[in-house]
């Protein structure tokens, strides 16, 4: 697909989705459409990571306010909330790469991703309340991700937080000065590649499992993954075996 707002590509095991709408990747239905489209088009036995990020000054400013309105918003809803259903699913572990302001919508993209990267001039909020409307996916995934009074404090007030406070909260994983930040991300990018792409989508998918229901139900269906999937795959087993013959493992991905 011949793109508008983003690139796509996969090169040597790492999925690159950047949006392109500099300088604040302002999200409108179109460019989110092409998110979906290339989310649907990633095949995840050639990726062993998704990396997000964009071009300009902010990560996002979040989504087209003007497509919040009655005669837009079922469709926004639906395409917006389709990038995070369809990231929730693919399995292929996500990371943000956020070098300026990721605000309302793009502030939940950022913060869905499995690892988040910053700028130390990153900022984070959600500031939907302020123009009287709150934000759907943050209402679900801050209260997971943040103490729970500190996730109702930056959905009832739209504050924005720097990219030291969202670490402290353990919102973001890395923080570093912008010039660092491509290699940040670089290093962070290679610690996955050398890994067994088979047995990274098992471990993500496993922490979603956990993350869900109760402890006993959980655990039997991490151990079902863990018996039944991880343990035939060649992957698992020869990364057993040259831990015990002492040697670098050779991974399939398969």
């Amino acid at each position: 697909m011949d793109y508008q707002n983003i690139s796509f590509e996969v090169v040597s095991g790492v999925a690159r989705l950047t949006f392109k709408r500099p300088p604040l990747n302002v999200l409108n239905i179109a460019m989110m459409r092409e998110i979906n489209s290339a989310l649907d088009g990633l095949d995840p036995a050639t990726a062993k990571v998704l990396v997000i990020a964009a071009e300009g000054k902010a990560f996002s400013a979040g989504v087209d306010v003007s497509e919040h309105t009655a005669d837009k918003v079922n469709e926004m809803i639906e395409v917006f909330h389709g990038i995070f259903r369809r990231l929730d699913q693919m399995d292929v572990p996500t990371l943000a790469v956020v070098q300026g302001a990721a605000l309302g919508g793009g502030c939940e993209v950022a913060l869905f991703c499995d690892l988040v990267v910053a700028s130390e001039k990153a900022k984070f909020g959600q500031p939907e309340i302020k123009v009287g409307v709150f934000p759907p996916i943050a209402a679900v995934i801050l209260p997971r991700l943040a103490p729970h009074k500190k996730a109702l404090e930056l959905l009832l007030t739209g504050e924005t937080i720097d990219a030291a406070e969202a670490y402290r909260l353990g919102l973001v994983n890395r923080v570093v000065p912008v010039e660092q930040l491509s290699a940040a991300a670089d290093e962070m990018i290679g610690k996955l590649t050398a890994l067994s792409g088979v047995v990274l989508r098992m471990t993500r998918r496993a922490a979603r499992l956990g993350g869900q229901g109760a402890f006993d139900q959980a655990l039997g269906q991490v151990e079902s993954l863990y018996l039944n999937e991880l343990m035939k795959t060649q992957d698992a087993n020869e990364g057993l075996a040259a831990f015990l013959e002492k040697r670098v493992p050779v991974w399939k991905d398969s």
